[in-house]
């Protein structure tokens, strides 16, 4: 933990850091449950879930693995020092992962969930 540099000048903000985290993976839960639980019941979901993942597993995996791989990668920072390797950089990472998760080709599941942002609230 540090205090004091650029990323972390103060303990709000090193506080509101850790809150950024159930911001984070809020939303992916939510998409995970939607999957397993809402989008079963529906065989055309099912069929094209299948047809692009091979089954629904496979597409709960897709989306884990792809945030696990990526939102941890020290991606999403101006530089090494910045993107470091506490939870600065891991929360770099993740809401870089956030920020391109409308380019995912697993996007359609979450706006089927009723993902509007990882702000914003679900519907």
């Amino acid at each position: 933990i540090h205090l004091g540099d650029t990323n972390v000048p103060n303990a709000l903000v090193f506080i509101d850091k850790y809150n950024q985290v159930p911001r984070i993976l809020n939303p992916i839960v939510q998409c995970l449950k939607y999957i397993r639980n809402i989008l079963v019941k529906d065989a055309a979901l099912v069929r094209l879930v299948e047809q692009k993942y091979g089954g629904i597993e496979d597409a709960i995996n897709t989306i884990l693995h792809d945030f696990f791989r990526r939102a941890f990668d020290g991606s999403g920072a101006d530089n090494f020092f910045e993107a470091g390797s506490c939870i600065d950089g891991r929360l770099t990472s993740a809401w870089n992962w956030c920020q391109e998760l409308p380019d995912k080709d697993y996007y359609f599941l979450f706006k089927l969930s009723g993902f509007l942002s990882f702000d914003g609230d679900f519907q």
